[in-house]
């Protein structure tokens, strides 16, 4: 396939399309693609329709779409973006062979496949829903162990309203850029980081798996809880603990996501009244997040927070939260203005 620098294309004009590569084609209905398709007539340096959604295409003219495509003459309009985004995200390892898709767009893709698999997994969280789950988070860590940079363009993406699914999301796309930025020179020579950095992201996908044992009409009350209703929400962290246990994930970083989010420095925190030195900086991290994310997203019983006052917030609470956690939320916070 041609490189785009090898074709006389008008300036401006690759910010309006991208070039579709074998892979992505073969991704695509053969018949019947799933958004308009244009070619660059390179004899007349200008973009023409090729395809257009609704229409079918002849046996002869997807073998022709293919060639033209091995040329590198066929593009998508940037304009069909959400279409394009929806169709990579059920196949998400997709965005390790398209090259020409910007961060932007591959941060799009990576929230609304997650926040699928997350949806499924949390309405029936059996072993082979989470092997979804795992297959999705490897090709997300896979996308930043080739560029640790690439963090910041996903951890931008947050959905302003709470479900289950939703803030899983955002406490694994945020936590991972978090995590990342806390590592060292030389944590990606290290042994076994690229396994810990597997576990951490898929730790923070299911850190609140307990809480799909805890009834929606105590989640959602919008009444101060009984105290009873307070016993079952704090009993989440346990709930999600035993669930690993039952889908026989035993690693020990998703099993501390699970079990210390609620974990506090000074002790306070629960189920176990861990206190500093006792609480695995998993869990550190896993308590950040869940907590800043949700203060951030807006619930039935409490409007979303500002960004900037959240993670303020937090760190007036340094003997709760670690501050070196809470300050690189803060320079991320910083970087997005």
């Amino acid at each position: 396939m041609r490189d785009r620098a090898s074709l006389d294309i008008p300036a401006g004009l690759e910010e309006e399309y991208y070039q579709i590569s074998p892979d992505i084609l073969q991704s695509f209905s053969k018949f019947r693609p799933p958004l308009n398709i244009y070619r660059f007539l390179e004899n007349v340096g200008r973009i023409t329709s090729y395809y257009k959604v609704g229409d079918r295409l002849s046996k002869e003219q997807t073998q022709e779409l293919a060639d033209l495509v091995a040329e590198g003459v066929i593009f998508v309009s940037r304009d069909d973006h959400p279409v394009y985004v929806k169709h990579i995200s059920y196949q998400l390892d997709l965005v390790l062979l398209d090259k020409h898709l910007t961060e932007s767009e591959i941060a799009d893709i990576f929230q609304i496949a997650l926040t699928r698999r997350m949806e499924a997994f949390f309405d029936q969280p059996v072993r082979l829903v989470y092997d979804k789950v795992r297959d999705d988070a490897l090709v997300l860590t896979e996308y930043v162990w080739q560029d640790f940079h690439r963090s910041k363009a996903l951890a931008k993406r947050h959905y302003g309203t709470h479900s289950l699914a939703n803030h899983a999301v955002n406490c694994t796309l945020l936590g991972l850029h978090l995590f990342l930025a806390a590592q060292a020179d030389g944590f990606r020579d290290a042994r076994n980081a690229r396994t810990v950095l597997d576990r951490t992201v898929l730790g923070l996908l299911l850190h609140d798996l307990g809480m799909t044992r805890v009834p929606a009409l105590i989640r959602d009350k919008t009444k101060p809880l009984l105290p009873d209703e307070i016993q079952k929400i704090r009993c989440h962290t346990m709930s999600g603990y035993e669930m690993l246990s039952r889908l026989d994930i035993k690693f020990p970083e998703m099993e501390r996501c699970v079990s210390e989010h609620h974990e506090r420095l000074d002790g306070s925190g629960y189920p176990q009244k861990l206190s500093m030195g006792n609480i695995s900086e998993t869990g550190l991290l896993a308590g950040v997040v869940d907590s800043y994310c949700a203060m951030t997203s807006k619930r039935i019983y409490a409007p979303a927070m500002e960004p900037l006052a959240a993670a303020k917030k937090l760190l007036e609470e340094s003997r709760r939260y670690p501050a070196d956690h809470i300050k690189r939320l803060l320079a991320f916070l910083a970087g997005t203005k």
